[in-house]
């Protein structure tokens, strides 16, 4: 009996964007579907090596096997004419490609299921397949190509445009991002930079996006830790406040702030945020009084009695 599916495929019909920054370095894979946990299939990427989106009945082993031949020193033209070759059912497959000089290259199998295409430009490629219409791919390009800011940023604005347009004719589903530093640490958990994913979610895009800014406000509060380890207080106090401003409903973050705060013996200051803390979760409050022994609160008792009587 004739199979159905070709071997070695995942159904990943989707789009995405594989792309660069020119001034970090930097390159990634953001990518959305209706299909739980693309990005644990779609997304690909090494730092100083490359970033590859295998999609449609997606081939999974595009990704190791391409990263592998970009570290011999091939192109991105190179990496796809080899994968797709050496592929009887490449007409079914999508594959982008960008190396760690900038160069891409993509490939549309002529039986993806339509609407489906690629466009290349400078430093990024976007694809998509089985999309709603044939809008959805051009307006990724233009949306990148048009936003400034961080990479991960910027694919996500083509992902948001993808959306826009139409998107994928069956809905949502998942959605991924990850992004690899442009220069290597020579430890994997660093150097991947970003590695987010919404397995299932209504609306994955701008759950992704929110995740995204959570991950940004707990970039601000690493900062501030580094900054108490350098004893740069008020560096540290900025880090905490900028994290704040960013989620203000996260008590995680509020909490760290008025430890940071009292520790640099400003008591007064901290009250009141303890004390919102506190009236939200009383929690808290039994977690301060634990931070001593810790050697996490530096303060003396009047201190951490003042502290404790913000509970309701």
């Amino acid at each position: 009996m004739k199979r159905l599916f070709p071997t070695a495929c995942k159904l990943a019909h989707t789009y995405s964007i594989v792309a660069r920054d020119p001034a970090t370095g930097e390159m990634g894979v953001a990518v959305q579907s209706h299909w739980f946990s693309v990005g644990s299939v779609v997304s690909w990427a090494e730092t100083r090596v490359g970033a590859i989106a295998t999609q449609a009945l997606a081939n999974v082993a595009y990704g190791p096997n391409g990263l592998e031949l970009l570290k011999q020193g091939k192109t991105a033209p190179e990496v796809v004419a080899a994968l797709t070759e050496a592929d009887e059912d490449r007409e079914v497959r999508q594959l982008a490609v960008i190396d760690a000089k900038g160069t891409v290259a993509a490939h549309t199998g002529q039986r993806c299921i339509a609407e489906a295409g690629h466009q290349l430009g400078d430093n990024f490629s976007v694809q998509a397949n089985m999309m709603l219409n044939n809008t959805v791919w051009p307006e990724m390009a233009q949306a990148f190509e048009r936003s400034r800011g961080h990479l991960a940023e910027r694919m996500m604005a083509a992902l948001e445009a993808a959306q826009a347009a139409g998107g994928d004719i069956r809905g949502q589903q998942s959605a991924a991002l990850v992004v690899v530093k442009g220069q290597a640490t020579g430890k994997t958990g660093e150097d991947h930079y970003i590695d987010l994913r919404v397995e299932d979610h209504p609306e994955p895009v701008q759950e992704l996006k929110r995740v995204l800014r959570v991950f940004r406000a707990y970039e601000y509060m690493n900062a501030g830790d580094e900054a108490l380890e350098k004893n740069d207080v008020e560096g540290a106090l900025t880090a905490y406040r900028t994290a704040e401003t960013m989620l203000p409903d996260n008590l995680e973050i509020k909490f760290w702030h008025a430890v940071s705060l009292a520790n640099a013996r400003r008591v007064a200051e901290a009250l009141p945020i303890f004390k919102d803390i506190f009236s939200q979760d009383n929690n808290w409050a039994i977690l301060v009084q634990r931070l001593p022994q810790a050697g996490l609160l530096k303060i003396g008792r009047e201190h951490l009695r003042r502290i404790m009587a913000q509970r309701g």
